[in-house]
């Protein structure tokens, strides 16, 4: 099997209503030869929606049994109120300003878990090499499951502890390998990972980073179903699977990014998403990567001193205790319709607000705004999509844009405390009067009462 990402054009729905639904009816995202694993919008306009598209290739050679499209939709029946919980993302691979380097929306989405009961959020947000300093409150969850979380079709059961099967390259120098095993050695001795086996991949799974005609980081990777089978063999054995391998990338760029302060797009966390989306997708279980070193060359570049934004890359030999700390608790992913009625699994119904980057859509932002669930956009976090989310048809009062992550918490804090966020600003706008004459009521109520007639059998 492999994954790669295509760029398509698509007409625009009419008012950009029904956009899940629209989005159901194009063929070439559902095909006997390739499955959809990740989606975005990166231009919108009232003709077209330019859309890329991260497939997974030859997905019937390993299994007759595919999982369900990701433009699947449930609509929550239900809203419930006795928790506040929200959703912080931070799309990989865009050049957000904030969060689109090393695990430097941390400290933004501290303060938002401050806000809230609990925060769903992805391992972009948080992972930042050595350190993952996520919130006692957050939910680490793959890309991918937020997706379907919010499109109503898993539920989340937070967990106590998490069996965590690793999968690394077997890598042509040793010493990285045993650098490798070593962080998640030193995981078992100093915070109680369970690591029921490491796995050595040869040849080894090849990933290639790349970037797309918008300028977002995707790539290739070649070698997935040698991946699944070893997730077959250890079935029952695990809850969540870790995948440490090298990720391909020019010495040139790799050099350049760190040298850029912070003005190149991360070369290596498009194609990582494409990977987890595809193995959690596939498989049911938390997923997430992390980027081995490619040579010594590599090991031996001079960095100096870069932006704090990409230091805990600079910093660190094996890259891999963020994504170790994120899976140890990532909740289990509830698919079955019985299992996620079952009291303590989260589902669509438990989600309070999403928090986004400006100009973001994917299937979050679509979920969202079909689920009628509030949706808070921060122009700060500037990136380089090319989307004016004012344009979508918004229910009054659904749609919040911000300057900031400060004001993002304002807006959320009201949310929580049933508060009008309009209400504490000023002018505050006159009140809304519309007349009704008794007549024009009577001419209502005569023509409801003749279709009930006209109804009757």
């Amino acid at each position: 099997m492999k994954l790669s990402e295509k760029e398509i054009l698509i007409p625009a729905s009419p008012g950009h209503r029904d956009l899940i639904t629209h989005l159901q009816g194009i063929q070439e995202f559902a095909t006997n030869e390739t499955v959809p694993v990740r989606f975005a919008v990166t231009r919108l306009d009232d003709i077209h929606y330019q859309c890329e598209l991260g497939v997974l290739v030859d997905a019937n050679s390993r299994s007759s049994k595919l999982p369900p499209s990701i433009f699947k939709f449930e609509k929550r029946k239900v809203v419930r109120n006795d928790s506040f919980n929200a959703v912080f993302i931070v799309p990989t691979g865009i050049g957000a300003e904030i969060g689109g380097h090393a695990g430097d929306a941390t400290p933004a989405a501290r303060v938002v878990a401050a806000a809230c009961d609990r925060l769903i959020l992805h391992p972009n947000v948080v992972n930042a090499s050595d350190l993952n300093e996520m919130p006692d409150n957050a939910l680490y969850v793959e890309g991918s499951t937020i997706d379907r979380l919010l499109m109503g079709t898993v539920g989340l059961q937070p967990v106590r502890n998490n069996r965590v099967l690793i999968i690394i390259d077997e890598h042509e120098i040793p010493a990285f390998a045993d650098d490798t095993i070593n962080a998640i050695s030193a995981a078992r001795a100093t915070y109680g990972l369970n690591c029921p086996a490491v796995i050595k991949l040869a040849p080894p799974l090849r990933m290639k980073a790349a970037f797309t005609e918008s300028g977002r980081a995707a790539g290739k990777v070649d070698g997935l179903d040698r991946v699944g089978a070893i997730l077959d063999e250890f079935a029952g054995q695990f809850d969540a699977i870790g995948i440490a391998s090298v990720i391909e990338c020019s010495e040139e760029y790799h050099e350049a990014y760190f040298h850029s302060d912070g003005g190149l797009i991360n070369p290596w966390g498009g194609v990582e998403a494409m990977l987890t989306h595809a193995v959690s997708l596939l498989h049911g279980f938390p997923a997430a990567h992390s980027p081995m070193l490619e040579n010594q060359t590599v090991a031996n570049f001079e960095l100096g001193r870069v932006d704090p934004r990409l230091a805990a890359e600079a910093a660190s030999l094996t890259f891999l205790q963020c994504m170790l700390k994120g899976l140890q608790r990532s909740p289990q992913i509830i698919s079955d319709t019985e299992a996620v009625r079952e009291h303590g699994v989260l589902t669509a119904a438990d989600v309070s607000c999403l928090i986004i980057p400006d100009k973001c859509i994917g299937l979050p932002t679509l979920a969202a705004l079909e689920q009628g669930i509030p949706v808070i956009a921060v122009r700060e976090n500037e990136n380089l999509m090319q989307n004016d989310l004012q344009a979508l048809p918004w229910a009054p009062g659904q749609f919040h844009i911000v300057e900031n992550y400060w004001e993002a918490v304002g807006i959320m804090t009201a949310l929580k405390a049933g508060i009008e966020p309009d209400s504490l600003r000023r002018p505050l706008n006159s009140t809304n009067v519309e007349s009704r004459k008794a007549e024009n009521i009577k001419v209502i109520a005569e023509e409801s009462a003749n279709v009930g007639r006209l109804a009757e059998p």
